[in-house]
């Protein structure tokens, strides 16, 4: 139903993973799992992602890239006129040493950009544009312009209402502005939506952001070195996760600062190679993707179908407006909160504008997608579902087989990058699991480690199950937090206006100043 299910189907596809024989009774335990679960979560899972009556545009898409519009129009285009603030931002330049809080402004980027830039980067986009064609990569980079206002708005609250212990910890989040700025407007129901959000992040955290990126990087291990039972690769990534996440949110943004330049260096510098590789072919791939924005060349669906796909893309990659980011820049050093606001916005630039147009841009480069010769335009595959592809191959292993196709070698470098993408969003996402958890059943030591131990155990059922609906149901609860969120985001959007014009003016009188470290 959603696009992670389509990207486990060919990564099962494309690895053998749950074919075996041996396997059987396995799979028997997990039909029985799916079919219950499918009947008990689908009635919510189909709200979801329902599509606009008369058209095929999920609802929860647009719901998304309107919030995300209205933003980026209420505050002035603000990820444009402070993008350069931004970087400064992010090198040091304003920071405190002495301001409360427990990470800097570029761990705390480096935290949330983990948790945003996972599988869907390289196998999500193969489905976009295997479905939209080239196109979809124009309408996904607008997207991802647009959800920088998203991320700038809920990053600024969740820093202004955070929080604050006295052993220098931070808790702050969705759950703590909804219900704190609530109540300082006079508003009812923050609390009961505060707790709402809480179980949505909880339920998205261990499905979308652990069962899956376990199952997906399995699927990727053992396509290379051949099939061998999941649960092994679960343990392994149980056990790395639980060492990192067990030291808290300082532990977790020293692994993200190195892991996520590292991961984010190796898979771009892969894609880079590829295009000067095919260096002679860069201008036509973008004239693929304007032409194919406004006319589809042939795509299903035209170029509706591509601009759904892009925006649908953007939405699901970048998270902008789901709320979860705010949890992890809410740790950062700093007393002012719209400064995390500013850093926040460069995260849909990364994710979605530069990782996500790379993918797109290999695909269409390599000339995986089977064009008529005759028309120019791409050819349908039998079902006339998507376009017609070398190999018959869709997802991760339409990626895979991009880079492969220019070096022989290179899908080894996409399986280092899948296994680190996994890995980062799995330990982000046990901490924006974790914050939610504590909202509901309180701070403390005990608390924290109930939550972690269930997430390893999570990890494990991940990569040793094919648990569709399961995942399914995760992906919907992620979509659930953005209804909660943006729809409690327009009630608060005026005290980050006020945040926004009051630092504006002090950084322009020269009261905000530098600082030498």
């Amino acid at each position: 139903m959603t696009f992670l299910k389509t990207l486990m189907l060919s990564a099962i596809a494309t690895t053998g993973f749950g074919t075996m024989a041996s396997a059987q009774e396995a799979m028997t335990i997990d039909q029985q799992v799916n079919e219950a679960f499918a009947a008990a979560t689908g009635p919510f899972v189909s709200l979801i992602f329902a599509p606009i009556p008369g058209t095929s545009f999920p609802w929860i898409v647009m719901w998304l890239v309107i919030a995300a519009s209205i933003f980026t129009i209420y505050f002035g285009f603000v990820q444009f006129r402070f993008f350069g603030h931004a970087i400064g931002l992010v090198k040091g330049d304003y920071s405190d040493p002495n301001d409360a809080g427990e990470v800097s402004h570029f761990q705390a980027l480096a935290t949330a950009l983990s948790g945003t830039v996972g599988l869907g980067n390289i196998a999500g986009v193969a489905v976009a544009v295997g479905i939209g064609g080239p196109g979809a990569t124009f309408w996904m980079i607008l997207a991802g312009l647009l959800g920088m206002a998203s991320k700038f708005t809920e990053c600024t609250l969740g820093v202004k209402y955070r929080n604050e212990y006295e052993d220098g910890t931070v808790s702050g989040g969705p759950m703590y502005y909804i219900s704190k700025g609530f109540k300082e407007l006079g508003l009812p129901g923050g609390k009961f939506l505060a707790i709402m959000f809480s179980i949505f992040c909880i339920l998205g955290a261990l499905g979308g952001g652990n069962m899956f990126q376990a199952n997906q990087a399995h699927a990727q291990i053992s396509g290379i070195v051949g099939d061998y039972p999941g649960w092994i690769t679960g343990i392994i990534f149980a056990a790395v996760v639980f060492a990192v996440i067990v030291g808290g949110i300082k532990s977790i943004a020293h692994v993200t600062e190195k892991v996520v330049p590292f991961m984010g260096i190796l898979y771009v510098g892969a894609a880079l190679v590829i295009l000067l590789v095919n260096y002679d072919k860069i201008g036509w791939a973008f004239g693929q993707i304007f032409a194919g924005a406004f006319t589809g060349l042939g795509v299903a669906g035209g170029f509706v179908g591509a601009l759904i796909q892009g925006f649908k893309r953007a939405a699901f990659s970048n998270e902008a407006g789901v709320g979860s980011a705010a949890i992890a820049h809410s740790a950062v050093r700093t007393k002012e909160p719209i400064t995390e606001g500013f850093v926040s916005l460069l995260e849909p630039l990364i994710d979605t504008v530069v990782i996500c147009t790379m993918t797109a841009l290999v695909i269409t480069i390599s000339q995986q997608l089977i064009v008529d010769p005759v028309t120019g335009l791409y050819t349908l595959n039998e079902a006339g579902s998507a376009i017609a592809t070398v190999n018959d191959v869709s997802g991760v292993a339409l990626t895979s087989a991009a880079f492969g196709s220019a070096i022989g070698w290179f899908p080894y470098v996409l399986a280092i990058a899948v296994v680190l993408f996994a890995f980062s969003t799995m330990i982000s996402w046990s901490y924006y699991g974790l914050k939610s958890w504590t909202y509901l059943f309180g701070e403390g030591k005990n608390s924290e480690l109930t939550f972690k131990i269930i997430f390893c155990v999570f990890i494990v059922i991940g990569a040793a199950a094919s648990l569709g609906p399961v995942i399914d149901f995760s992906d919907a609860a992620i979509f659930a937090m953005a209804v909660v969120n943006i729809f409690c985001l327009y009630f608060l959007m005026g005290l980050v206006k006020k945040e926004l014009h009051s630092y504006a003016s002090r950084l322009q009188s020269g009261e905000i100043r530098k600082f030498k470290h």
